[in-house]
Order: C-alpha cells, then structure tokens, then sequence
C-alpha cells in the first residue's frame, strides 16, 4: 500500500492548490431512501438444498484475493453425487461472505458466479490495479472533484471497482440465476461496529438496497484508514414508516451467549435514532473482524438455536451444512519485540494491523469453534424429529483454511510475506492459487467433509486436471 500511499499524498497536495482556485461542489453517489413495501426490499434467501455451503473471505488486499481464488476453484474441482445427481461443492454455495481484499472476490463471484473462476485472474489479479489508481486520482478532473467536501479518495476506488463489476448492483447480482447471498463487511467509524450490506441492516436505516453498486460496498469494504477515505452513507431510520426487523430472540438466554445477543442488539438500535445519528461514515471491514465471520455467528446465535436460522425451509430437507473461512492474514515482517528501540511509526501500525489483528481472528475462532460444538450437538439432537430441517443424517463441517497452513514451507514462508496491496506480482498470484487449493485439501476437517460427503452418494472425486 506504500505506492498508494504515495501516490494519494500526491494527488492531496494537488487537489489542495486546486483549491486555492476554489473548491469543487460534485457530490458522487448517496444511498437512497427504501421504496415501496418491506418485503419488496427483503433479499429472498437461498433455496434450501440437502447441501448448503457458507464461505468466507478475510482481508489481505489481491494476496487475500488470489488465496481465495485458489480455494474456490478446489471447491470446484471436487465433485460428489447427492440424490443421483453429479455435482460440486462450489454449486452448493448458499453465502459468501468478504472483508477488505476478501470482499472483491467475493461480490464478483456473487455477480458473475462460475465465470469468476476463468475471469477474476486477468480481469483483476493480473492487471495494473494499483498504478491505474495513482494515475486516475492525478487526473485534472478527478484532483478537482477530491477538492469536494463530499468526494474522496475511496470514491475513485469505487469507480474502478464499478468497472471490474460492470456497474452491477445488489438487485443485479440478486437476479442471477443461483446467485448466492452476499454479505461484505465494513467498519462503522463513529462505534467501531462491523456494518454488513445486507438487507437487513439497510432496513434499519430505511435505506435500499438494492440500488446500492456493489463497487459502493467493496469500497466501503477496503477503505484503510489514513490510506483511503471514508465512505459515508445517509441513515433514514426517522422516515421509515417500517420497524426495524428484530435481531435477538427474546427468549433469555442461560448458555452465557447473551453478552453477544446485547452488543448486537445495542448496535441495531443506535441506527434507529436518525436525528443523533443522520450519517454513518465506513472503513475497512478488517477493523473489527478481518476475517468476516464474527457478525454472521452473533446474528446466528443471537436467534438462540441453529434450527431458528432455517425456520422458512421445509422439514428433514438439509443433510450437510458447510462453513468454509478463508484466512489470508501474513506474518510480521518485522517483530519490534526483537529490540528495545522504541518502535517507528510504520512499525506500530504494521504490528497493531497484523499482530493485534491475528489476536482478534484468533479470537474468532474460538468462538466458531465453541458454537459449533454446540450447533452440533443440537443437530445431533433434533435431526429427523417431527419439524425439524435436518434430516436424520445431517451434520456440519466447520474448515478453516489458513496461508499460515500451506503444506509446502518455502512456499508458505515465501507467500507470508507477499504485501497488502491492490496489486501483487504475478508470480505470487500463481503461487497464492496453488497455496490455496493445497491448503484446502490438506485440512483435516474437508478430508472428514469429502467422506461424509461420500455417503450422500458415490465417493466425492476430484475433477482436478492439474494443481
């Protein structure tokens, strides 16, 4: 991000001499108000399948992105049979979830689906991202528009993500055949809340969308602080003629996970005061939670049972529920407790991002880990009873898939220390695929999925013509 940087300064430095002349008034973009009824803006959720697949994407700039790439591309290439019919893990790929570098894959996957797999590499990973960025930002007619109050630099990002997405907003990604349902994460500013795009949270600031682009949201997604600018968007909540949708099941809770239920609770409702809280400026979803899981589990568990997140789908229909995470985190590439010279600036906030934020994802962790072993102990417990969505067999897999786990060494240590930036060299976005398909087939948790997955059918095969 240093070329970024630079280049930003520069463009700052510009836009302020262009000020001197006067000050630009162009307003790029604003979120609309929520038209019609609510249930016209409610996402539909997926159709329920015997297999249902969640995946997430951390941050890590095109290094997260390649990484993840690699992975679903191994999701693709493992094939099994279910009811009589071939198909792949990739298919049954009911969310996607992204932060920051993570949610760039994970909105174009949402809009363009399988074609992501042949298109992602040279229409992003492999292109000049970066530089083009610089140049874009040096423009006459863009260095007049950052001299707008309500114009930054995340808005140039934007624009070159609507160019990857091809102007393509949620309502599109929406109604593409199979599309599944897409959650980017980024960071309310003023609470440090994670703010997801959803349905849902629009509905609470009475907002649509729908007509939100989804380079709105990456943007939004990937804005680094002191790097990149906020996003804002305008909060409605005092002209809804709608309630806000419910969050907590008002049942209380006695396993100790009321805590979460609270904090979610509390973040709802500080957006239904729209007069306190008119605007909501957005970074990096990384802020609180780079790997973009930590929102889906408290909305999961703040409805207090597993089977509350599939009351819609019809009894004994699900057999297989799959959670896929994908971290994309590197190692420090200097550790300052190595000496006892006080830390340079670059230092503490290369270790608050990377060290600090591994605690954070270490954390996360433990938490997934801790509600599945109770998601599967319910399962156990309620599947093939009278109501229940499971059937009599149905089970869940957590995988988490880490660059910190690539098998080979030197590719590991090498591909740990590959930078946080909007491009990378080619060489290493090759490598990062590799690494996340060696990575996802060596999990110990996907090796007992692909035996479980076995027994829905014929074994689960590989599709693979070459790693």
């Amino acid at each position: 991000m240093k070329a970024v940087f630079r280049g930003m300064q520069a463009a700052g430095l510009l836009g302020l001499a262009l000020s001197l002349v006067g000050c630009s008034s162009y307003r790029p973009w604003v979120n609309s108000k929520l038209p019609g009824s609510l249930a016209a803006a409610q996402a539909a959720p997926p159709a329920a399948q015997p297999v249902m697949m969640a995946v997430t994407l951390s941050g890590g700039g095109a290094r997260a992105a390649a990484f993840g790439l690699g992975v679903l591309r191994e999701l693709k290439a493992t094939g099994f049979v279910v009811d009589g019919q071939p198909t792949t893990l990739l298919d049954h790929t009911a969310m996607i979830s992204g932060v920051s570098g993570g949610s760039i894959l994970a909105a174009h996957f949402a809009a363009f689906g399988n074609a992501t797999l042949d298109r992602f590499e040279p229409d992003f990973l492999l292109v000049p991202f970066e530089s083009r960025l610089i140049r874009e930002a040096l423009w006459p007619e863009r260095l007049y528009r950052l001299t707008s109050p309500w114009y930054g630099r995340s808005q140039i990002l934007a624009q070159r993500f609507d160019e990857l997405f091809q102007g393509r907003t949620f309502a599109d990604m929406r109604r593409r055949p199979g599309a599944p349902e897409l959650l980017i994460t980024a960071t309310d500013l003023t609470s440090g809340a994670p703010f997801d795009f959803t349905a849902e949270q629009f509905q609470r600031i009475c907002s649509d969308l729908d007509a939100t682009p989804l380079s709105f949201a990456v943007a939004a997604s990937s804005a680094v602080p002191l790097l990149l600018s906020p996003v804002t968007i305008h909060n409605y909540a005092d002209t809804c003629p709608h309630p806000s949708p419910a969050i907590v099941n008002t049942a209380t809770s006695a396993d100790g996970q009321s805590y979460r239920s609270r904090m979610l609770q509390r973040t709802a409702e500080a957006y239904r005061n729209a007069r306190d809280k008119p605007f909501i400026h957005l970074v990096d979803g990384g802020v609180t939670d780079n790997l973009g899981v930590r929102l889906m589990l408290d909305r999961m568990v703040a409805l207090g049972s597993m089977s509350a997140n599939f009351v819609d789908v019809q009894p004994g229909t699900i057999r297989r529920l799959v959670l896929i995470t994908v971290n994309s985190e590197r190692s420090l590439i200097e550790r300052v407790d190595n000496s006892d010279r006080v830390p340079t600036t670059t230092q503490v906030l290369e270790t608050l991002i990377f060290g600090a934020g591994s605690r954070e994802t270490e954390i996360t962790l433990g938490l997934l880990n801790d509600d599945t072993q109770r998601w599967r102990a319910e399962i156990e417990r309620t599947r093939g009873q009278p109501g229940s969505p499971f059937a009599a067999d149905a089970e869940i897999h957590v995988i988490s898939v880490s660059l910190h786990d690539v098998p080979d060494d030197k590719m590991r240590h090498s591909l740990l220390r590959v930078p946080t930036a909007f491009t990378i060299e080619a060489q290493d976005v090759h490598d990062l695929q590799q690494a996340g398909a060696q990575a996802l087939r060596a999990a110990p948790a996907y090796q007992m999925l692909l035996k479980s997955l076995s027994r829905l059918g014929k074994p689960a095969v590989s599709l693979r013509v070459g790693s």
